[in-house]
């Protein structure tokens, strides 16, 4: 039999349900990988053994009664810890909640728990999911398991560490501005960022909020439509329900790039400033599109205004929702943190107008975009996983930044447009750092999005290449 470790969420869901192995041997081999990598690694920053081990039996006790059985049933799973976990510690990565403990669960670890998800810890996070880099006062720094001196992006960052060194093979993320495609391009794994409500985000402080997102990461795409199927759908908590349901994302997925049209930009249009190593990567793999069938051009949509677009409405939602705690705990907060409430108080309702009438032409360009291509292809990050010491990138490719986010842009902008983006691998560096793609489709086109990564993957299991700190164990095996 393979190792646990090693198989897919959907081989495992299906071996447990034949009783090829019980919840609990999948949830031992859980914990062995996490004690055997995570002193190094640093992923996941919490444990709930005896919470764990109980759902485990409970799982196993279900199968054996022959009853139906949820669609993630048996599988182990350590949750994001920006996502509340009913009794579990749930910190946000910050020293303010560092005791806490919540007595419900978020939406997304519910739906997962009632999919037959067996929650087992929590993975780490930058403070209150605030940067792709993966560090906090609470809990330290999580390292790359390609190279454990780099970063493994953020805010999703234990989590694509987790997967990458076969911890989990899937696990639920949430992505602003990149924090679940710069992990994944880091880490080697797939990551989607999903269209708009597909997977609710209720928030008490605006029930219109629309730049943040749930969505899934994992080693193989099929997972990642597994995941869709077991959550994905309508919610009475949120203002705006969306037209996809999980059975949109149900049945065997099948790779087809057959005459699709990619429009692809190495700069986005703008001259967005990308490190050389990525875009030598890349440009090696876009013959795998054309191979499959799909038609490349030069193209993108009029990202002129997105930057705009994002640094509003990530700084009104910053305001909004850790105003409070800013106001209050004011000395505990990081500074990056600080810096984006404070712009969001700093904005005028001019400043807000002008944002709106920006978001309205970048939409048009969006839709003008789409009536000429099906997909729109860039790197998803652009820059190589960093040292792990730094707080963020001081430049990219010789152009300075001027804050936190200014490397983070080849995500940021297509937030902007609130479009469903995929993120999947696509090669290596010759010092073997990974590197990653994102396509962008057409809003509520996801299910076509993973058919389209799917026949990427097919001709190129990028993933299936071990990180170095696996591979040194296999070897010395």
């Amino acid at each position: 039999m393979t190792e646990l470790q090693d198989m897919s969420a959907a081989e495992i869901t299906k071996g447990i349900k034949r009783r090829d192995f019980s919840a609990r041997e999948a949830l031992d081999a859980q914990y062995a990988r996490i004690a055997e990598v995570n002193p190094v690694i640093n992923a996941v920053v919490t444990q709930d053994p005896e919470a764990a081990y109980a759902a485990a039996a409970a799982a196993d006790a279900l199968t054996a009664s022959g009853a139906d059985t949820g669609i993630l049933h048996g599988l182990p799973m350590t949750h994001k810890d920006t996502h509340n976990t009913r009794g579990m510690l749930s910190t946000q990565g910050s020293p303010i909640l560092k005791g806490f403990i919540p007595a419900e669960d978020d939406l997304v670890v519910a739906r997962l728990r009632t999919a037959g998800v067996v929650a087992s810890g929590k993975s780490n996070v930058p403070e209150f999911g605030a940067g792709s880099h993966t560090f906090n006062e609470v809990f330290g720094t999580t390292l790359n398991p390609y190279d454990t001196t780099r970063s493994a992006g953020g805010s999703s960052g234990g989590l694509g560490a987790a997967l990458a060194a076969r911890i989990q093979p899937l696990g639920e993320g949430s992505d602003m501005g990149g924090s679940l495609r710069i992990p994944a391009s880091f880490c080697n794994v797939a990551g989607l960022r999903p269209s708009y409500g597909v997977i609710p985000m209720p928030s008490p402080a605006n029930a219109w909020t629309w730049l943040g997102r749930t969505g899934p990461m994992a080693r193989e795409i099929s997972d990642i439509a597994l995941f869709m199927s077991a959550v994905a759908g309508p919610s009475d908590l949120v203002a705006t329900a969306s037209p996809l349901r999980g059975s949109d994302f149900a049945g065997e997925l099948v790779g087809d790039l057959r005459g699709v049209r990619i429009g692809w930009s190495e700069d986005f249009g703008i001259g967005m400033p990308v490190e050389p190593e990525v875009l030598e990567v890349l440009r090696r793999q876009l013959r795998v599109f054309e191979e499959a069938g799909a038609i490349i051009e030069q193209a993108a949509p009029d990202f002129s205004e997105a930057d705009l677009v994002f640094e509003r409405a990530r700084a009104t939602d910053f305001a909004a929702g850790l105003g409070p705690l800013v106001r209050k705990h004011r000395e505990l907060v990081k500074p990056e943190v600080i810096w984006n409430v404070e712009l969001g108080w700093s904005l005028s309702a001019e400043q807000l107008i002008e944002a709106t009438a920006a978001r309205t032409r970048l939409e048009a360009s969006v839709r003008g975009f789409f009536s000429r291509y099906d997909v729109f292809l860039s790197p998803a990050a652009q820059v190589l996983p960093f040292d792990a010491t730094l707080r963020y990138p001081a430049a990219v490719d010789g152009t300075a930044s001027t804050t936190y986010l200014d490397w983070m842009r080849s995500a940021c902008v297509l937030s902007a447009t609130s479009l469903p983006v995929l993120a999947v691998p696509a090669g290596f560096t010759a010092s073997g750092l990974p590197v990653g793609f994102q396509l962008a489709v057409n809003h509520y086109r996801d299910a076509d999005l993973l058919r389209y990564g799917k026949a990427f993957e097919d001709r190129t299991r990028v993933a299936e290449v071990l990180p170095g700190l696996l591979a040194r164990d296999a070897a010395s095996r």
